[in-house]
Parts: structure tokens; sequence; C-alpha cells
């Protein structure tokens, strides 16, 4: 189960790096594309809002990253275990805010990735 949560910090983090990129670089090319819900007229009027909410989205594809680097055991476990809070927590706020996706496209997976991390 280890191996199984390990593979699922990567891809919580993977979902991060992409979230990144596209609230950072992507914000007025593919992002409309992503946010339907969003007029695309507000795009470049958001762009330097949706860079810093990139920018918090890397911190969090970095401490995931950072958990599966320590070599620890108890280090690992609960740096990972902090890092998948922040995200079911950033992904419950979300999804009360934003869009009810958030919840399924970032809280879901890495509640699964706890779960999976407390498993033995």
């Amino acid at each position: 189960m280890q191996l199984a949560a390990q593979i699922m910090i990567g891809l919580v983090a993977a979902i991060h790096i992409y979230i990144l990129w596209l609230e950072m670089f992507a914000w007025t090319t593919r992002a409309p594309k992503v946010f339907k819900t969003i007029p695309k007229d507000l795009f470049p009027q958001t762009k330097t809002l949706a860079a810093n909410q990139g920018l918090y989205n890397g911190f969090l594809a970095a401490g995931l990253i950072w958990s599966l680097c320590i070599t620890d055991h108890h280090w690992r476990f609960y740096v990972a275990i902090f890092f998948l809070i922040c995200v079911i927590i950033a992904g419950i706020y979300g999804a009360a805010t934003a869009s009810k996706k958030i919840l399924y496209v970032q809280s879901i997976p890495a509640l699964i990735t706890l779960i999976f991390l407390h498993l033995k």
C-alpha cells in the first residue's frame, strides 16, 4: 500500500503542477477552455490574481514532492499528511466558493491518497 500511496502523492502533486501552469502561464490562452463558467473577457483582467493562485498550488505540489524525497519514515509520513490535508481543505473551500468540480479534481484524490497512506 505504501507504493500506491507514493504514486498517488505524485499524482496529486502533478495535478497541482498542472494547475500552477494553467493559472500562472496559460490563464489567457488555455484556461478559458478549462474554466468555461468564467466569461472570456474576465481572463485578461484577472491574470495577476490567477497567477497568485497558481503560485499557491505550486507550493502544495512542492510540499508533496518534498514528502517523496524524505528518507525518514516518520517525517515523510507527517509531511505528506500535512500537505494532503492542505489540498483537501483548499479543494473543499474551492468547491464551496467557486465550482463543485474542484472537490472531485483536488479533494477526492488527496483524500484517497490520505487513506492509502494510513493503510499498511
